[in-house]
C-alpha cells in the first residue's frame, strides 16, 4: 500500500496561507513530502477540508468526504429510508438496528446511510489517505447541528481489516459489511471520478477471500458482500441469498437471525 503511494508521487499542499500549519501537520502524519514536482497526486489543505486532487491536464475535479451536503445529503434525505436495498441486506427492520462492522469503508458513504438509519456503525479503512479523508469529514460533520448526532455513531479504525477482525477485542459486531474492490475488465466503471482517483493508490482487494473468511468468523448474526451486479462471488463460502440491483448485488451470509 505504502509502496503504491510512493510509486504514484503525492504531495501536501495548502491552498491558502493559513492552511499551512495543517497541512505540514498531514504531510508528518501520512509521511509524504511538502514539495515533490513531479508529483501525480496532492493532499490539499483548504476551507472546504482536506481533498485528494489528482494533478495534469485530464485530471477530473478534487475528491473530499462530506458528510453535510451533496451526494451524502441527497442519499439521506432522498435515497428510501429502510426501504433501500443496503437497509434490507444488512437487517434492518422494524425495531432492529444491528451493530455494524464496515470492514471496508472508503469515503464512508455506505456506512453513513446505515448510521443515519440508525445503525451504530464501526468503520475500517487500510488506506491511509482514505482514512485521512474519512476522519477530516467526519470531524467537520460533528459540527453541524443535523449531521452531528449521526456521525456520532461512526467510530473510525484504520489498518488490516483482516488483521482487526482476526484480533479483535470486546462486543462482536452482529453484522460484518464488505465492499472490495474488484479488479476491472469494464473501462467504462472507472470514469467515476473516485475511482480514477484511487485505483492508482489502492489497487485491488486481491485478498478478499481472506477478508470474508475473517469476517464469517467474527460477525454474530450475517455477513453481507456488496459486489458489481455480474460479478463473481468471492471465493469461500456461500451466501444464502442475494439481492439484486441494477449496478450491483449483496450477497448475504447468515449466520443466526436478527430480532428486535
Amino acid at each position: 500500500m505504502l509502496e503504491q503511494q510512493q510509486a504514484a508521487g503525492i504531495r501536501v499542499e495548502a491552498l491558502a496561507a493559513q492552511f499551512q500549519a495543517q497541512a505540514e501537520t498531514w504531510a508528518q502524519r501520512l509521511g509524504l513530502p511538502l514539495v515533490d514536482e513531479a508529483a501525480e497526486f496532492a493532499v490539499q489543505l483548504g476551507a472546504e477540508g482536506l481533498q485528494i486532487q489528482q494533478l495534469g491536464p485530464q485530471a477530473p475535479g478534487p475528491v473530499r468526504v462530506d458528510f453535510v451536503e451533496g451526494q451524502a445529503a441527497h442519499r439521506r434525505l432522498y435515497g428510501g429510508g429502510n426501504g433501500q436495498m443496503i437497509a434490507k441486506a444488512v437487517g434492518i427492520a422494524q425495531g432492529v438496528r444491528p451493530r455494524v462492522l464496515d470492514a471496508t469503508a472508503g469515503l464512508g458513504k455506505d456506512a453513513f446511510v446505515l448510521a443515519s438509519l440508525g445503525c451504530e456503525m464501526t468503520l475500517i479503512e487500510r488506506q491511509p489517505l482514505i482514512a485521512a479523508l474519512l476522519e477530516d469529514g467526519l470531524a467537520r460533520a460533528r459540527g453541524d447541528a443535523e449531521i452531528g448526532p449521526i456521525v456520532a455513531r461512526m467510530q473510525l479504525l484504520t489498518g488490516n481489516a483482516i488483521e482487526r477482525m482476526r484480533a479483535w477485542e470486546g462486543e462482536a459486531p452482529q453484522v460484518i459489511y464488505l465492499d472490495p474492490m474488484f479488479p476491472h475488465r469494464d473501462k467504462s466503471a472507472l470514469v467515476k471520478k473516485e475511482m480514477r482517483v484511487f485505483r492508482p493508490l489502492v489497487g485491488d482487494d486481491l485478498d478478499a477471500p481472506a477478508l470474508l473468511e475473517a469476517a464469517l468468523a467474527l460477525a454474530t448474526h450475517r455477513v453481507v458482500v456488496k459486489r458489481p451486479r455480474k460479478a463473481p462471488m468471492i471465493e469461500g463460502g456461500k451466501p444464502s441469498h442475494s439481492l439484486e440491483g441494477k449496478s450491483s448485488r449483496y450477497d448475504i451470509y447468515p449466520k443466526k437471525a436478527l430480532k428486535g
